[in-house]
């Protein structure tokens, strides 16, 4: 096992009727910025609920955080946050809400240049607005860590950035309220959580034992509840264990004193900035063509993800077992709605380039774990992909 520092300070507040706990978390005397996305969070009456919590702060609101959060949109916020003395955030939605919210917690009190300098060219973040999040859907972990990935339209960029000063500062999970969420959000969700996971499991092994059983043991519930999920939308404990998974997964426990990959989301990354699709699809297209050409370098890793994730026979061929794994793999993102071939989203060949043009263009040339997933390798991943 590597070396390694583990700090996490957000508090996580889990269950059913939690979010009345938010009067207690949020000091009095804030003034509070209520930030969403799309109109979903008023439709299932969370945000009159939340406005009933704090019926005895200082609160505004901003709507509109898109998936993808857009600088652009969040700068409008920025200025928001400026004009009218916000002191206190409070994202409420997914990911993409919560990202956009860590990026105007750091965007406002900055003003020795262009804010987007913090994600392009990662300047230090000094200093961050305080914000908590109302999580309504489980997939990135956001909820829980100190990442962001923010996307500037006019430049066609998808670039993340990572601060202490971003974690926040409490969580509120309530499983009930993913129940109206749409099969495609729950699919998205539970394949990214389950890719964020092999990004730092599936690389190579350092007797990580600890971390990789916890691994195991996400992949193993997402892999069992995530059909059901589909199946029955208000099963409470499904949705708990998988909304508890994907904010496990990328809180920094599994990642610490391992080697980690992330080359399958960069590459996603240019494919939604280019082409606008699902961050989830553009993993499932990825991971498993990225998987069969990095076999070789993975294979230790792929035969125990084989035998422990997939139930593969040790006595199986070690080549024969790994490729079985990996065409499970698909399978799963395939059996949860998820697609996992350019073709099927009305893309062809002419991706190769342009996907390869934007990685140089951000200087993703050296990617994985060895840094050797390089323009050649991505061409190779993304023509097995087509």
């Amino acid at each position: 096992m590597n070396n390694f520092q583990f700090v996490n300070p957000t508090k996580i507040i889990f269950g059913k009727g939690e979010i009345s706990k938010l009067q207690d978390e949020i000091p009095a005397k804030a003034k509070v910025l209520l930030i969403y996305g799309g109109g979903s969070v008023k439709k299932t009456g969370l945000l009159e609920a939340i406005k009933s919590v704090l019926k005895n702060h200082v609160y505004g609101e901003f709507g509109g955080i898109e998936p993808n959060p857009a600088y652009e949109t969040l700068m409008q916020a920025v200025e928001l946050v400026r004009a009218d003395h916000y002191d206190y955030l409070l994202a409420i939605g997914g990911g993409s809400v919560i990202d956009g919210t860590k990026f105007i917690a750091a965007a406002a009190p900055f003003t020795q240049g262009d804010p987007w300098d913090l994600v392009a060219k990662h300047l230090p973040i000094e200093t961050a607005l305080p914000f908590g999040t109302v999580l309504t859907l489980p997939a990135t972990g956001s909820e829980m860590n100190n990442g962001a990935v923010i996307t500037r339209k006019e430049w066609k960029a998808k670039l993340p950035f990572m601060s202490a000063a971003v974690f926040p500062k409490f969580s509120v999970l309530d499983p009930e309220y993913t129940y109206t969420l749409p099969q495609k959000q729950i699919a998205n969700g539970v394949v990214d959580a389950f890719v964020h996971v092999m990004e730092q499991y599936l690389t190579y092994p350092v007797l990580g034992k600890v971390q990789d059983r916890f691994a195991e043991g996400l992949l193993l519930t997402l892999t069992e509840d995530g059909p059901v999920a589909l199946q029955e939308p208000e099963n409470y404990d499904v949705r708990a264990n998988l909304m508890w998974s994907a904010t496990l997964a990328l809180n920094g426990l599994i990642a610490a004193g391992v080697p980690q990959d992330w080359s399958t989301h960069m590459v996603g990354h240019e494919i939604t900035v280019l082409y606008g699709l699902d961050h989830a699809q553009t993993l499932a297209i990825v991971l498993p063509s990225m998987l069969t050409i990095m076999q070789e370098a993975k294979a230790e890793k792929l035969t125990q993800y084989a035998e422990r994730i997939w139930g593969l026979p040790k006595d199986m061929p070690v080549d024969a077992k790994n490729k079985a794994a990996i065409d499970k793999t698909r399978d799963f993102f395939e059996a949860m709605g998820v697609k996992t071939r350019f073709a099927e989203y009305g893309l062809g060949e002419n991706v190769v380039e342009e996907i390869l043009a934007s990685l140089k263009e951000h200087d993703m040339v050296k990617l994985g774990e060895h840094g050797t997933v390089t323009p050649e390798i991505v061409r190779k991943v993304l023509e097995l992909s087509l």
